[in-house]
């Protein structure tokens, strides 16, 4: 077949009058279908169902000297801050346990650099006139929610094969008001991006004007493969040591696509001097998170080896989909040449470019149809995608009949998005 800029009017006339009957028949049918986050399928939900049934005698509700029904233990149980320890690579005394959503703990850094400045901070971000962040695009819209709830100014950074444009990046932090940058360094949000060895070197290496910048290292997906064995990954907490940055990052991490998104458990980590400024400020906000449920995944995993095997569980539900969302996009689209696709091994998502000026389109014509789908421009600051281009596939939630007739819906909005441009209609 060839593609649309190799087609005569006539012939792109013809195939946009096939695509929009077969546009209407779908609409006709009056779908539901959901894609629109990332959220584990019910398939998934299951593997973890063991854990409600769990039975923990109140005998063996204390561990290492500490009772996890009572109060206490402000940084979490200690067991379970050695399993995220070992699935991390870092120190014991590098972990804190928190509560359900790592969301929640990295907008609580944040401001606390608002409400008390972070460990170098010359003043509380709150007094500043100006604090800029760096964002890698397209990203995780949670991040840029964050940014927008504190006035942040963001700065777009593209995000390459390789992770961030660090060219741009060490231009930019020679400026005192770049107070830091969020990265998802394994299977990005939603390209699927594993950070290569020398960026990540880079990042640590890295000489900013600020003497309080923040690197929200947001390892969201790090044992998140679908696809292959897993990918070990650097520790950025020893490089930004070894690089003379012991205090620069934080890393984020949750079991939230693990085991139950709403009942999880969530971790920070840093530096030890880090974590000595953070638990008095911590102390302020709270007694202790949920131990008891920190203890069920201690006892649910046992250790790292136990967390890898589980997620190898979830591949093997997680495949599938990603194989008919990849495998739609090969058959209806590539031959066209209307889009373009990343095609990850990991993590949740699968990032699309439409044509340029085409993505909101799409959008509009899958929600008429029934298909729901994150909003275009939403992986980019404050929704602004310049092109126009970028859309978030999220496969894991509907079952695999649905993510079909989903996914034809899709192919079908691209086209006639698509063929609606180059036909100026």
């Amino acid at each position: 077949m060839p593609t649309v800029f190799e087609m005569s009017r006539e012939e792109l006339q013809e195939l946009y009058g096939s695509a929009s009957a077969r546009y209407e028949e779908c609409k006709a049918m009056g779908l539901k279908l959901d894609m629109s986050r990332g959220k584990p399928g019910l398939e998934q939900l299951a593997l973890s169902d063991d854990m409600l049934n769990m039975f923990i005698d109140p005998s063996e509700t204390k561990m290492d000297g500490v009772e996890a029904r009572n109060y206490g233990e402000l940084m979490g149980l200690p067991a379970c801050r050695r399993l995220f320890a070992e699935l991390l690579g870092v120190k014991y005394e590098q972990v804190f346990v928190g509560g359900s959503a790592s969301l929640e703990m990295m907008y609580d850094v944040i401001a606390k650099a608002y409400t008390h400045g972070l460990l170098h901070s010359p003043e509380k971000w709150a007094k500043l006139d100006r604090v800029k962040f760096l964002c890698p695009a397209p990203g995780y819209d949670r991040h840029f929610t964050i940014c927008e709830s504190f006035g942040m100014e963001m700065i777009t950074i593209p995000l390459l094969e390789n992770g961030p444009d660090m060219d741009m990046v060490e231009e930019l932090i020679k400026d005192p008001e770049v107070k830091g940058m969020w990265c998802v360094p394994k299977y990005s949000n939603p390209d699927g991006v594993v950070f290569s060895e020398e960026t990540v070197s880079r990042i640590a290496n890295m000489k900013p004007a600020a003497p309080d910048f923040l690197l929200m290292w947001d390892n969201a997906y790090c044992v998140h493969e679908f696809e292959g064995s897993f990918i070990p990954f650097v520790n950025i907490l020893e490089a930004c040591r070894l690089a003379g940055n012991p205090d620069m990052v934080f890393e984020f991490a949750s079991t939230s696509k693990i085991t139950f998104p709403g009942a999880g458990v969530s971790c920070f980590c840093c530096s030890e001097d880090n974590m000595a400024y953070m638990k008095k400020l911590w102390n302020a906000q709270i007694i202790s998170y949920d131990k008891l449920n920190q203890l069920r995944h201690v006892k649910f995993f046992g250790n790292a080896a136990g967390v890898i095997a589980h997620m190898k569980r979830h591949a093997a539900v997680l495949k599938p989909k990603f194989d008919i969302v990849l495998d739609t996009l090969e058959e209806e689209i590539a031959p066209l040449g209307i889009a373009t696709w990343h095609k990850p091994t990991g993590g949740y998502f699968v990032s699309l470019n439409t044509m340029e000026g085409c993505a909101k389109r799409v959008h509009q014509l899958c929600k008429e149809a029934g298909v729901v789908m994150t909003g275009a421009g939403a992986t980019f600051p404050y929704k602004n995608d310049p092109k126009d281009s970028n859309l978030r596939i999220a496969p894991s939630f509907p079952p695999c009949d649905e993510l079909a007739q989903a996914m034809q819906v899709l192919c079908l909005a691209i086209k006639i998005a698509a063929l609606e441009k180059l036909l100026n209609k």
